[in-house]
């Protein structure tokens, strides 16, 4: 003989409990899904992440001459590291720029490492239409293709005299560098914003 299924009142399942922990997970698994969709670039990054070796990160602070009075701007900052050194080893002031939210993260948590987050500040940005005015110093780690596109901002943003230097690529001969140097097998370029700059792109 078979035994009537016999239902369970829902209130009895729905304990204050039961429920406090449904709420829980149901909320952990939604801030789960919008963190990941958080994490995602707004597009597509224009370089793949590969950061700057350390020894060439001081030997691009060293050719700008970075000081204690300078705002280093890093236009595709990645982890950070160049901003942070500029902050940490010459008293420099920076902001470091990325597509990429998580690279940003990651920038901030090495700022905080390193002490130096009252003088540096990171955000994700396209450099396309990003604001780097302020800087007295940008650093780049690009692509030819990318820092020949970027040229016409950095000519019309960056004041006179505001110092330019980028690992491995140069600007194409329409900006030859003042000055290239080795380091190994590295290559970093170095120019300045004149007025003659500014009179090509008015």
């Amino acid at each position: 003989m078979k035994h009537p299924v016999r239902a369970v009142p829902l209130s009895r399942v729905l304990t204050p409990a039961f429920t406090t922990l449904l709420v829980a997970a149901l909320l952990a698994m939604a801030g789960t899904a919008f963190s990941q969709q958080q994490e995602q670039p707004a597009r597509k990054p224009d370089v793949p992440y590969v950061p700057t070796p350390q020894p060439v990160v001081d030997k691009m602070l060293e050719i700008a001459k970075v000081g204690k009075n300078d705002v280093v701007y890093d236009l595709g900052c990645g982890d950070g590291r160049i901003v942070i050194t500029a902050a940490k080893e010459r008293g420099a002031r920076g902001v470091g720029i990325d597509l990429n939210p998580q690279r940003i993260a990651e920038a901030k948590a090495n700022a905080e490492s390193a002490g130096v987050n009252g003088q540096v500040k990171f955000m994700v940005g396209d450099l396309f239409t990003a604001d780097f005015s302020e800087a007295s110093v940008v650093t780049l780690y690009l692509l030819p293709d990318v820092n020949r596109a970027l040229r016409p901002q950095l000519w019309k943003q960056l004041k006179i005299g505001t110092r330019v230097v980028s690992h491995d690529f140069d600007m194409g001969p329409e900006w030859p560098p003042e000055k290239v140097e080795r380091i190994g097998a590295k290559t970093i370029y170095y120019w300045t914003i004149t007025s003659a700059h500014k009179k090509a792109i008015a």
